[in-house]
């Protein structure tokens, strides 16, 4: 009988062993493990905590990344709540900025906005090139990657020769008014595959408070 008709055999006949519960004793395997050969019920002892472990594994990651995204979640509220409380557009650029870099450990943050009527003295009012706000308009949603050869790491000014990732935010009602460029050090703190649920919802953050205040 080949290996393949015995398994199939078991597999249909799940009552085998337990009309013959002396088999699970006298049956030795290989250990998986090592060397040695053990009963076929401690082979499957040794297989069923095997399973346990993955499972154990995979729930502490599971346990990890939900505290992860529950602090990143606190975050997010607190800089709701600075921003609603932003009496102008000054407090609520200053409250971004702070909150970024304090909170969410962004070194390098840059707004820029157009179409709304941001005094000129503002760096936030400071000019953006036609092809970077038809770039800024085509985004959609916030996209990551490298910074290098991106035109919005000049943003960061003195900074910028240091910026190795960036990532792009996009204000918009009906249609998009403004970006936020966020810079870091680190290649790997804004990758192109990195989700952006929070950044979006930041977006939308920003989005509302300066609509409300221009």
């Amino acid at each position: 009988m080949a290996p393949d008709d015995v398994a199939r055999f078991l597999r249909s006949h799940p009552q085998f062993f337990d009309q013959h519960p002396e088999l699970l004793e006298t049956i030795y395997v290989p250990h998986p493990h090592g060397g040695r050969a053990i009963p076929l019920a401690e082979r499957q002892v040794v297989s069923l905590r095997d399973k346990l472990k993955l499972l154990e594994g995979k729930l502490g990651e599971l346990i990890q990344r939900g505290t992860e995204n529950d602090a990143i979640s606190e975050k997010v509220h607190r800089l709701a709540v600075a921003l609603a409380g932003a009496r102008d557009f000054p407090a609520l650029a200053h409250a971004l900025y702070f909150h970024l870099r304090e909170d969410f450990a962004v070194p390098h943050v840059a707004l820029r906005v157009w179409g709304k009527s941001v005094p000129v003295d503002f760096v936030e009012a400071g000019a953006v090139a036609v092809e970077q706000r038809r770039e800024a308009e085509a985004l959609g949603a916030p996209q990551c990657g490298p910074a290098a050869g991106n035109s919005f790491t000049a943003w960061f000014l003195e900074a910028a020769e240091h910026v190795r990732s960036i990532a792009l935010v996009p204000l918009s009602e009906s249609s998009v008014f403004g970006l936020l460029a966020l810079g870091s050090e680190d290649p790997q703190r804004f990758y192109a595959e990195m989700g952006t649920l929070y950044l979006r919802r930041i977006g939308e953050l920003c989005a509302a408070g300066v609509s409300a205040r221009l």
